[in-house]
């Protein structure tokens, strides 16, 4: 599904754009236009997408609250969709666990690892579902198959040997997306999340086909910010490139962010060139002498999951910033006084930035998808914006961050220009249930002296939960953008004073 625009992807840029335009017409306590929101993004009396249109209302409701960093209400008790918004006026409110929300009654109930024979079954003379089933749970009834499901163990042997393909296995979306295994079922059979185990990477509200999954957001609040005296600044991620259609140029980028009301941007590549050669200088001074392994630290999902999986081996998680933290920094040790937004793909920065440690780089973090209905909301027409100079002089590797293997390569070709004789053997996985198996491996030894890189997306970061384009067509866009770069590696970026200025921690 990931790629295909929906109707779900059509909901929530609605809900984004009226949230936004909320936050941009707010003034003296009135948010009595929330009422209405609802009504304009469903009118009339007929449903479209579910049996009422009250239920699709109660929805939005619901993704209103979110998209304004509220938390959802309980369907058994009465409240106002309103209750507690004045809280969202205030800039500086944080996000408020849990981040990933599931709105139970948009939940479908999928099945849940279920094997299910379908109508295309042939009643075969063969019987090859039930010759190989170890349990005899497989007979035949009419001339067709049946599964018992007392007897079933679920272990898909009868559907590979379907060769009509008429045995299917299914298995709820959400949880097939988790690669931490974060979702089962409530009382109800309906989706639910164990917060103790989710590391809010997104895979799972990217893959609800019902769009019942949803995370918080903080329009409502960057949009207050923005309308305050003080300064705010967007640091965007590498994978912008081509996201916002190709009416936005790179050489858009600034005018558009300045028509929300931005004060300027930075892109968040200069601080992947600065964690970069961060983590080409611990690689080397600490591989193989003090740890077994050096992992990557960019991908916020991945670190924590690791954390958490393998807390043996957490310091084997480099302790480089991530390039949005050292960006941040960067752009308040030169603006003092200022705020940052961070623009980016990714849901679990929304959880980074949460964190005590990194709130005074970080006010807000908002998605692509996101910002695109603070588009919507101000009516950009991007064919209308000026072209200015690229942004920064961040390398090309810096840029690359944005794909799969990206990070490693940079990593890579650092190392090899500090110290050519070294080698670099790297092993890298994209998505948490091969991220843990490479963890897994690296634990049994397999990987000594390996530079390991993990990517919670499938795809790196331009798959993240928050983007818009089909990843592939993002992947090739960012990789084109790379090629076009004045500088190849992290050591050639534009920043020397900033190299220097790490060196000496003062950043």
């Amino acid at each position: 599904m990931r790629g295909v625009y929906t109707s779900v992807n059509d909901i929530r840029k609605m809900v984004f754009a009226e949230v936004a335009k909320l936050s941009y017409d707010y003034k003296d306590g009135d948010l009595s236009q929330m009422e209405q929101i609802p009504y304009r993004i469903i009118p009339g009396e007929i449903s479209t997408y579910r049996e009422s249109v009250f239920l699709e209302r109660a929805i939005v409701k619901e993704r209103m609250r979110l998209a304004m960093g509220l938390p959802l209400r309980a369907a058994s008790e009465h409240a106002p969709v309103s209750e507690g918004a004045l809280e969202c006026v205030r800039p500086e409110k944080y996000y408020q666990p849990p981040l990933i929300n599931i709105i139970k009654f948009a939940c479908h109930k999928c099945p849940d690892n279920e094997v299910r024979v379908t109508d295309a079954c042939q009643g075969c003379l063969a019987h090859p579902c039930k010759e190989v089933c170890p349990k005899k749970a497989i007979s035949f009834q009419n001339g067709k198959s049946v599964i018992d499901k007392e007897k079933c163990i679920k272990c898909g042997k009868c559907v590979s040997a379907c060769a009509y393909g008429a045995i299917v296995k299914l298995e709820r979306p959400c949880a097939k997306a988790c690669g931490m295994d974060a979702i089962g079922s409530d009382e109800y059979g309906r989706a639910d999340i164990d917060n103790e185990k989710c590391v809010s990477c997104g895979m799972c509200l990217a893959n609800c086909p019902f769009g019942a999954i949803a995370d918080k957001a903080q329009i409502f609040q960057t949009i207050q910010a923005i309308k305050s005296d003080v300064p705010v600044y967007a640091a965007i991620a590498p994978a912008v490139v081509g996201q916002f259609g190709p009416k936005l140029t790179p050489g858009k980028i600034r005018s558009a962010f300045q028509a929300l009301g931005f004060e300027d941007v930075v892109e968040v590549a200069i601080g992947a060139d600065l964690c970069t050669i961060e983590e080409a200088k611990d690689f080397i001074e600490e591989v193989p002498q003090k740890l077994p392994f050096m992992a990557t630290s960019c991908c916020p999902a991945w670190s924590v999951m690791a954390k958490k999986l393998f807390p043996e081996y957490s310091e084997c998680i480099s302790m480089a910033l991530t390039p949005m933290v050292l960006t941040g920094r960067l752009i308040k040790k030169q603006h003092p006084g200022s705020k940052v937004a961070f623009i980016g793909p990714c849901a679990a920065k929304k959880l980074e930035a949460g964190r005590k440690s990194i709130r005074s780089d970080i006010d807000f973090v908002l998605t692509f998808e996101e910002v695109m209905g603070m588009f919507e909301a101000k009516e950009v027409d991007f064919a209308e914006l000026e072209e200015q100079h690229t942004m920064h002089g961040a390398s090309g590797d810096g840029r690359g961050f944005a794909v799969s293997g990206g990070v490693a390569n940079a990593v890579v070709n650092c190392v090899k220009e500090l110290y050519p004789d070294r080698e670099v053997k790297v092993e890298s996985a994209e998505g948490l249930a091969n991220c843990k198996k490479l963890l897994s491996m690296a634990k049994a030894g397999k990987y000594n002296g390996y530079l390991l890189e993990g990517m919670a997306c499938p795809g790196g970061c331009v798959a993240g939960a928050g983007t818009i384009q089909p990843i592939a067509k993002s992947a090739a866009s960012v990789n084109l953008q790379k090629k076009k770069s004045t500088y190849a590696h992290a050591l050639q970026s534009n920043y020397k004073e900033l190299l220097e200025q790490l060196e000496e921690k003062k950043i």
